[in-house]
């Protein structure tokens, strides 16, 4: 169980105010509001995460990033864009 201090006055009206109109204890609301935001993170994340992907041709092998850390670690950098200074 965890205790949170120095809420706004405001801020407990409006959770009491939700939770009242949902039919749900005060508890039980900002549970489920906790629930809503760590989800609503979550699918951003994946979302982001799908979006990037989408952007990488289907296809093209892609070059392990270990391999390329390693290559510019030691100098020995092999593609075909310019190394930076």
């Amino acid at each position: 169980m965890a205790t949170i201090s120095d809420v706004d006055d405001a801020l407990v009206e409006k959770i009491k105010d939700l939770a009242e109109a949902h039919h749900r204890s005060v508890e039980t609301e900002i549970r489920h509001l906790l629930q809503q935001a760590v989800a609503q993170r979550r699918r951003s994340f994946v979302e982001n995460a799908e979006a990037i992907a989408a952007l990488i041709p289907t296809g093209v092998t892609q070059t392990d990033s270990t391999i390329l850390v390693r290559e510019d670690r030691d100098g020995s950098y092999s593609g075909s864009m310019p190394r930076l200074p």
